[in-house]
């Protein structure tokens, strides 16, 4: 199986697994369509952020260590913005990961 399938795969997976637990509580809860809603755009959000980040930190690492393989010399004028882009990149995952507990907290 080539990697993009295995990434498909596993994104397909924590997306259906996840709007499945929020929609859980949404299930149990009277007038459920504004709330099932909110329960499966918070699965949705958390794959997709998850994927984003995972994706964009796997090519800015492999361009670095490219970068880093090409000019030893240059490594430590590559190494510092490649952690603060991936701090910052691992920071939107979290907030979207926020965003779906907020949504989660609106369910129930």
């Amino acid at each position: 199986m080539s990697k993009k399938n295995v990434a498909l795969a596993t994104v397909t997976l924590t997306t259906l697994f996840s709007s499945s637990a929020f929609a859980q509580d949404a299930a149990a809860g009277a007038g459920g369509g504004a709330q099932a809603a909110a329960a499966i755009g918070a699965g949705i959000a958390i794959g997709l952020a998850v994927l984003g980040g995972t994706l964009g930190q796997g090519r800015a690492a492999a361009a670095a260590l490219e970068g880093i393989s090409r000019n030893p010399g240059a490594a430590p004028r590559i190494q510092t913005p490649m952690i603060l882009g991936l701090a910052l990149m691992e920071s939107l995952v979290l907030f979207a990961f926020a965003i779906a507990f907020l949504l989660q907290s609106k369910i129930g």
